[in-house]
């Protein structure tokens, strides 16, 4: 259970169920990352000893970081984040093989901070093919491959979609992109954005076949405002952040020496905590969505039915808007959101409902409900109390004139 400072209703339990948007910090992860606020604070790059205290506690956990994720340990650069980590794949990796094409490959279904990425991209001379989905959010892996040009340089994939939870076979495209550019004699560069997998589904980049892939920290209970690309050994790269030539010049900046033993405490510890907690979550994950189904009429899941990641349920309701539902949640205590949380204040209707063909209307009566390893089966039962009335009274009332 989590317990916020203030909320409107004045509730002190919360039921936190918006767990794609962040995490709830592991104690364990806190108390890595402690002694490297005020006991060992030096900078990693001086040679005093507090300082080579820093350098240390870095070094190894990339170490821990690398054999978590299968890599080189100079395969892992640290960033500030997922949206960091996105923004350096695509135009550290496009900048430096633009010798080679203009033309990138991604869907319409990305999380911002690769859409909006491409988008600027497209200013600056590259052309980026934005492929469809289809109605359960899955990218058709022949359009994939038809898209590939004698330009193209770059493909990038969200493994695990934010919004609606659908499960991209990341391995089979990364090694059908491949399999088409080495026929061609090019390589053609994969990326993926993993942030919502970690600690729920399995992540071994040598069994993924990817080039590139971003991670944040704060997705998988470790702390905010840290994430890592991982980027394989060889790749063409255009750093975003230069000055200091930290990660090995690929982005320089003090390292964030807390923020980084955090990241790695957190990866070890939900991969070595995840087959109990994907059972877990699953079993409720099945329990949420069956009471959903009975209780609500006019209710549709969005996202793939099966391939899903086990903590998404991500609905619609007809007749009602999101807003006042979660609005109402958050009064009884339930925390909740209408989709991405790093777009929440958007009054636009999600881009990724609209491609998977639900109308505007539609889109915006959308919540999306996002478990964690801390959620119960009375958590479920709690929501499942307010959720059903909170939307037949929103139903029942008289719409607002514009």
């Amino acid at each position: 259970m989590i317990y916020c400072m203030e909320i409107m209703s004045g509730n002190e339990n919360v039921v936190y169920l918006d767990n794609a948007a962040t995490t709830e910090m592991r104690a364990e992860v806190l108390e890595s990352m402690l002694p490297y606020f005020r006991t060992n604070f030096g900078n990693p790059s001086s040679l005093y000893s507090i300082g080579q205290d820093a350098r240390r506690a870095v070094d190894e956990s990339r170490e821990v970081i690398a054999r978590s994720l299968g890599c080189r340990v100079s395969e892992i650069i640290f960033t500030s984040g997922g949206t960091e980590s996105d923004n350096a794949a695509i135009k550290g990796a496009a900048f430096g093989s633009r010798h080679l094409g203009n033309h990138i490959i991604t869907t319409s279904v990305e999380h911002h901070a690769v859409l909006h990425t491409c988008h600027q991209m497209e200013q600056f001379g590259f052309d980026v093919t934005y492929l469809p989905v289809d109605s359960n959010g899955m990218v058709d892996i022949d359009d994939l491959l038809s898209a590939i040009t004698d330009k193209t340089i770059l493909v990038s994939v969200i493994m695990v979609n934010n919004e609606i939870g659908t499960i991209q076979p990341i391995a089979q495209m990364a090694n059908a992109v491949k399999d088409v550019g080495e026929r061609m004699g090019r390589n053609i560069l994969f990326h993926t954005d993993a942030v919502q997998a970690p600690g729920l589904t399995e992540i071994d980049v040598s069994q993924l076949g990817v080039d590139m892939l971003s991670l944040s920290a704060h997705k998988f209970h470790g702390p905010r405002g840290v994430g890592l690309l991982y980027m394989k050994r060889g790749i063409p790269f255009e750093p975003l952040m230069i000055g200091g030539g930290q990660e090995r010049e690929r982005r320089s900046g003090t390292e964030n020496v807390a923020g980084i033993v955090g990241m790695a405490k957190a990866l070890e510890l939900c991969i070595d905590d995840m087959e109990e907690v994907v059972s877990k979550i699953t079993t409720l994950q099945k329990s949420l969505i069956e009471e959903l189904e009975q209780k609500i009429p006019g209710m549709k899941l969005n996202g793939h039915p099966t391939r899903r990641i086990c903590n998404n349920v991500n609905v619609s309701f007809e007749g009602v808007e999101g807003e006042p539902i979660l609005l109402g949640l958050d009064f009884s205590g339930i925390c909740a959101s209408s989709g991405s949380a790093c777009s929440a204040a958007s009054h636009e209707p999600s881009h990724v409902l609209l491609a998977i063909g639900r109308t505007a209307e539609e889109a915006q009566g959308t919540i999306r409900i996002s478990l964690g390893r801390d959620n119960t089966q009375a958590d479920v039962e709690y929501l499942m109390e307010i959720l059903p009335d909170l939307v037949k009274k929103l139903r029942s009332m008289p719409a607002m004139a514009d």
